[in-house]
Order: C-alpha cells, then sequence, then structure tokens
C-alpha cells in the first residue's frame, strides 16, 4: 500500500486531527471551506457530511495503487497527488494568510504548487518536476473542456528540453497521473477521453502541435454539457456568428483561462453564453490570465428534496438580464443596461492581479425574496411569491413557471397518453398545433401515428420550451416548438398556416392561472383563446378541445364519507386555499359532509393528486362549464365562425381506483353512486 493511502487510513481510523503529520494531509482534513466543483456532487447536503476533497485524493491514490508501474514513477506519481489539491484545503486563517503572500487560491493547480514549493526544497530535480507536475495537473483535462488554452501544457516539454525525462518517459508520467485524476472524477469519463488524451501527450512529450485548436473547436468543448442536454452548438453558434461574432470575442480570450465556467453557464443559452464573455473581453484587464466563474457557480444551486437543483429563480432573472443586453453595445463596449436589483460584477481579490471573478450580483431584497420562493414551494404562498418576484424583475406575470417541480409536473402530464390518442382521430389537415405540449406526449403521439404531418408545439413557459428543445435534439424528432403566447396566436403563427389546433387540458389552467382584464378564472381568458385559435384557422380547420367539465345538474348533492383520519381537515384546508370559487360543505358528523357535486368533485379531483400537486391543484378549477354550458358558451363566443362538430363527455380513468379506498360517495340519500364524468372531448370546425 502507498505511504499516503496508509496515512489516509490511519486519520480516518483516529478522526483527530493532532494526529496527523503529514503536512498535505493535514491541509486536506483541516479545510474549513468546501472547494469543489459542483458538477460532480449530486447534492449539497455531502459538502456539509463530508471532505470531498480528501476523497477525492483517496481515489486518485488508490487507483494509482493498483497500476503495475516502475517504483520511480509511482514515487512522483503519488507525491504529485498528494499534495495536486492542497489549496482547496486549510484553515480560514491559513487561507487568508496564504493569500496575503500571494498564493493563488483560485487557481488550485498553481496555489498547490506554491503551498509545496514552500513546504519542501525544490533544489533537487526530483522536486522541481514534481513542483511542475502539481502546477499542470489537470490542465489536459480542461483544454479536452475548453477551459486551457494548449499552450498552458508546453512548459512540460522543458522537461524533455532539459533531459530530466526522455520523450516515453516524460508520456508514461503523463498518462499515469492524468488517469488517476480523470478515473477518481469517473471511469466512464476516463474511457471517453484516454484516446484523446494519449495523442496531446505524445504531442507534448515530442514538441508536437495537436490538432483541433481553432476557436470554434474551443467553444464547441466549452458547451459538450449544453450540446450534451439537446442543444445544436455548431448549428446556433452558426445563426449568432454575424450579429454576436462570438468566434472573435473568445480569439480575444485565447490565451486565457476560464474556470468553473461549464458549471455556471451550461444550463444557459449559446447567446447568453456568448453575451457574457463579450462582456468579460471588452472589461477583463491586460494583467489577467484567470477568468473564474466559481461564485457564479456556488450561486446558483440548491437542494429540492435532496437533490441539487439549479435555482430557476435566479436563473429566470439573469435570462431576462441578458435579453437587455444588446450585442451593438457589448461589442462597442457600453455598458449593459443597469437593473437596480441584479447587475453583473467582475472583480479582483487583494494580492491576485491575474485573476478575476465573475458573477452576478441580486439585491438583498430580491435575494430574500428568492430564499422566500425556496421556502415557500410547498405551501399556497407559492404562487403569490413567484408573481411578487416576476413584478420586482418587470417579467409579465403570464409568463407564470411552475419552477421547483417542473420535471415531475411533466412527467405526470405525460402518464395521460391514452386519452390524448383519442383526440388524434379528429385531426384533419397537414399542420397541428398542440398549444400548452407539457412534456411532449401529443408531439410524439401525432409523430409516431401520423408521420405524414408536421406536428407544432407552442408554449408561454421557457422551461417547456427549454425541455422539449432538449429531448427534440437528444431523440431526433422531427415535431417543433416555439415560444408564444396562446391569447395571441397570430403574433407567432400565420393565418391558415395550420389546420389543427389542439387544447389537450389546457383551456382550464389557462381559465386558472391567466389574468385576462386584470381578473383570474375569467371566461373571457377562455374565449380569447378560442377566438386566437380561431383566427389562424383557415376554412375546414378544426379546434379540438379535451378537458374539465362540471356535472349536470348542477344542483345534485353528494356525502363524502372519509375513510382517512385527515380527510376531513384536508377538505378545510382546500376550502380554505382553493381560489376558483367558494367551497361550500355541511359537516354531518365527524368524517361525513354533505357537498354540492361539483364542489365534491372539484376538492376531489385535487385531493387524489396528493401533496406534491397541492400548492398547484389548489389553484386550478379543473371544472368551469357543464357540456350544456360549454356548447352554449362556444357559440356565443364564435358565433357562426365554427360548427361543433362532436361532443363527449366520460369519466377519466384512474379516479374511482384513486380514491375508492380513501372515501366514499353516496348522494343525498345514502345510496352509492359512481363518480361522475370528469372530462370533455369537443371538436369544432371553422366554416
Amino acid at each position: 500500500m502507498l505511504d499516503t493511502l496508509a496515512a489516509i487510513e490511519q486519520y480516518r481510523q483516529h478522526e483527530v486531527d493532532g494526529t496527523v503529520t503529514e503536512r498535505w494531509l493535514s491541509y486536506l482534513v483541516s479545510a474549513e471551506e468546501r472547494v469543489v466543483n459542483l458538477e460532480r456532487v449530486s447534492t449539497l447536503r455531502e459538502l456539509n457530511e463530508a471532505n470531498p476533497v480528501l476523497d477525492y485524493v483517496e481515489r486518485t491514490l488508490r487507483i494509482l495503487d493498483q497500476l503495475r508501474v516502475s517504483y520511480w514513477l509511482r514515487d512522483i506519481v503519488e507525491e504529485t497527488l498528494c499534495w495536486a489539491e492542497t489549496a482547496k484545503g486549510g484553515t480560514a486563517r491559513q487561507r487568508i494568510r496564504w493569500q496575503e503572500d500571494g498564493i493563488n487560491l483560485f487557481v488550485h493547480n498553481e496555489g498547490s504548487a506554491a503551498l509545496y514549493e514552500r513546504a519542501v526544497s525544490v533544489d533537487g530535480e526530483r522536486e522541481r518536476l514534481v513542483a511542475l507536475l502539481i502546477r499542470t495537473h489537470g490542465l489536459l483535462g480542461q483544454f479536452l473542456r475548453g477551459e486551457v488554452p494548449f499552450a498552458d501544457n508546453l512548459p512540460l516539454a522543458d522537461v524533455v528540453a532539459q533531459g530530466t525525462l526522455s520523450p516515453e518517459e516524460l508520456k508514461s508520467t503523463l498518462l499515469v497521473l492524468n488517469r488517476c485524476i480523470i478515473e477518481a472524477v469517473s471511469p466512464q469519463l476516463w474511457q471517453q477521453v484516454r484516446d484523446e488524451l494519449s495523442v496531446l501527450v505524445h504531442a507534448i512529450a515530442y514538441g508536437e502541435q495537436p490538432q483541433g485548436l481553432d476557436v470554434q473547436s474551443r467553444i464547441l468543448r466549452l458547451r459538450t454539457g449544453s450540446e450534451a442536454r439537446g442543444e445544436n452548438t455548431l448549428e446556433r453558434l452558426a445563426e449568432l456568428s454575424e450579429e454576436a461574432r462570438i468566434e472573435q470575442v473568445f480569439q480575444r480570450l485565447e490565451q486565457h483561462t476560464f474556470w468553473y465556467v461549464e458549471a455556471a453557464l451550461q444550463d444557459f443559452s449559446l447567446e447568453e453564453f456568448g453575451k457574457v464573455f463579450a462582456l468579460i473581453a471588452r472589461l477583463v484587464p491586460a494583467e489577467v490570465k484567470h477568468i473564474s466563474f466559481e461564485r457564479l457557480m456556488n450561486s446558483l444551486y440548491y437542494d429540492y428534496k435532496g437533490v441539487k437543483k439549479i435555482n430557476l429563480y435566479k436563473k429566470r432573472m439573469i435570462e431576462k438580464y441578458l435579453s437587455d443586453w444588446s450585442w451593438e453595445a457589448l461589442h462597442a463596449g457600453e455598458p449593459p443596461a443597469d437593473s437596480p436589483h441584479l447587475q453583473y460584477e467582475l472583480v479582483t481579490e487583494p494580492h491576485i492581479a491575474d485573476t478575476v471573478f465573475f458573477n452576478f450580483q441580486f439585491s438583498a431584497a430580491a435575494e430574500k425574496l428568492i430564499e422566500f420562493c425556496v421556502e415557500a414551494e410547498k405551501s399556497p404562498l407559492y404562487e403569490k411569491a413567484v408573481l411578487m418576484l416576476y413584478d420586482l424583475f418587470g417579467l409579465r406575470r403570464d409568463a407564470y413557471d411552475r419552477f421547483h417541480n417542473e420535471e415531475s409536473y411533466l412527467a405526470t402530464m405525460n402518464q395521460s397518453v391514452d386519452y390524448k390518442r383519442l383526440l388524434l382521430r379528429y385531426v384533419t389537415g397537414n399542420t397541428v398545433l398542440d398549444i400548452g405540449p407539457g412534456g411532449g406526449v401529443m408531439l410524439d403521439l401525432l409523430e409516431q401515428e401520423m408521420p405524414d404531418r408536421r406536428a407544432i408545439g407552442i408554449d408561454i413557459s421557457e422551461n417547456v420550451i427549454e425541455a422539449l428543445e432538449r429531448r427534440r435534439r437528444l431523440e431526433g424528432h422531427r415535431w417543433e416548438v416555439m415560444k408564444g403566447d396562446a391569447l395571441a396566436l397570430k403574433e407567432t403563427i400565420e393565418q391558415g398556416s395550420v389546420d389543427t389546433i389542439l387544447f389537450s387540458s389546457i383551456l382550464h389552467e389557462l381559465y386558472s392561472y391567466i389574468p385576462f382584464n386584470g381578473r383570474k378564472f375569467n371566461l373571457d381568458t377562455v374565449a380569447a383563446a378560442l377566438l386566437s385559435a380561431c383566427d389562424v384557422l383557415p376554412s375546414g380547420g378544426r379546434i379540438i378541445i379535451r378537458d374539465g367539465i362540471m356535472t349536470e345538474p348542477t344542483v345534485q348533492q353528494r356525502r363524502i364519507t372519509f375513510l382517512e383520519p385527515d380527510g376531513m381537515a384536508a377538505l378545510e384546508r382546500y376550502a380554505r386555499d382553493f381560489q376558483g370559487r367558494t367551497i361550500r360543505y355541511e359537516v354531518l358528523d365527524e368524517q361525513t359532509v354533505q357537498m354540492p357535486v361539483n364542489d365534491a368533485m372539484e376538492f376531489l379531483y385535487t385531493y387524489t393528486w396528493g401533496e406534491e400537486a397541492y400548492v398547484h391543484e389548489v389553484q386550478e378549477q379543473f371544472g368551469y362549464l357543464t357540456p350544456t354550458g360549454y356548447r352554449e358558451f362556444i357559440e356565443n363566443t364564435l358565433g357562426e365562425q365554427v360548427r361543433v362538430v362532436h361532443l363527449e363527455a366520460f369519466l377519466q380513468q384512474g379516479y374511482t381506483e384513486a380514491l375508492e379506498h380513501r372515501v366514499r360517495i353516496t348522494d343525498e340519500w345514502e345510496m352509492p353512486v359512481p363518480l361522475p364524468d370528469s372530462t370533455c372531448i369537443i371538436v369544432l370546425e371553422k366554416v
């Protein structure tokens, strides 16, 4: 076993800092600040419960311990690995003192090399080699990620030029070192980059120039994570080339290194990414070598239900802020538009002139409001919190997103595939527009079962568009998505260019969420959506509606007996929180109430979904018209522009099964009754 591994094991057995004699280990175990790449952790909680830097160093050493290499090579690499992360360690007092001495802790390889040189006499050839390996360790991997120019690795070639190592000895050393540091991150990652890294190592050892060093290649490497999420970077780069001139921006920064750029910016679009770098390229001082996004990375994540999530509240506000930056002003060196609650910062630290830190700084009020949104995520206060945030930054209120649970919400929507399939039989023409496509299940159905049709999804939610664009790209779908307003389709859709418009379980959301003339839960919103659809349809085009309904006659009464002890409390809470209308009920005993049938059903729809969906379901009115009322409403809204060619109502599968062990439902004479119809399909044809 390596001596360094034995030292780590001894420390773990005793867990007493005072027993640590190795200086490198004392630095790692005394770390009071967790300096890690958040790409590498699945939850922020683990940063408080473990020492991820020490764990990583131990993994690198265990990989080395298993490799069959010469004693000399093992000795050199072992000493490199045990010191390579020390700049991420040390107590708060030590780190302050190191920085005052000019040690750059923010560029971890250089900081670690400086600590090694302070601790060990580097007069000998071996020690100078180790210091150089620490200083350059990881740079080949960072070159593959686009973060480091290849020239930063060239000091390694001096080892051969000075006769310290032969080219083959340097190759062996670099391959072993890089295998340890990359495989410790991920064995799969090592398998992915091994061949390309071998070519680079050979080029360094023999003083050759590798291919693929152009600016475009670097941008593509920097966007690898975004590409994996569905971005077509090359295509988008070509689209932006004339206006944005992103490649020229990166030419000005070709000798700079970028730290944590992918972790901080991979969830932003290429245009937003380019704007950030265009600003930096204009403002970065001449003496700066390193550009760090570490602070931005650290500010963009939080834990939700034990999993690390990007802070979409901050992301949306930053996107809005960046949208106000013009390329013309950026290239001219003019400062971007100011905001009272969000500003960029490009700052240096005392004693470190060669490093600049980029971040977006929120006002104290905005930070507190975002914290409030996070805390309110499972509360009826959530919508109010989000809308306050939108008001603070001047975003449209009808652009409301389900921030924190968009993924689970979209997955839930996808479970309704069988009912969505019913709509296909009424589709006409060549082009189908799906309003509010959610997780894309209707778009998938159209593509699979009507491959000759053009399917387009349109949504006002940035979250939905982003998720669908990524999936379309990754899975190779033919359908399209675009951002647009269901209440103003003619702003996005050319009149007569679509033949069928689908409203699949979306009209009740427009009714519930979108203020129209200052009021939500407003039938004028539904009317505006239908008129908007009718405006862009040609003669013979169809509107297909699938949505919730109220049952008729509306005067019917239902008795609900709760079979769960908290059922009555759930009803009381729902009646207090529901925003659509007053929910009426009469308490008959501790577990039984009598209610109007449609109030009963509105409650039961939410009761079925459970706590996770409560915060949203309590804001949605699923049924707002009876089938007869729907027909009359359509006739009053669209008049003779359309005719109703089909109308049916049914009970959506799943409600009966979900409720049978939770409630007993009877009429007012205590006779068991089935659940009424919950859903309708209405087909309109423009005449």
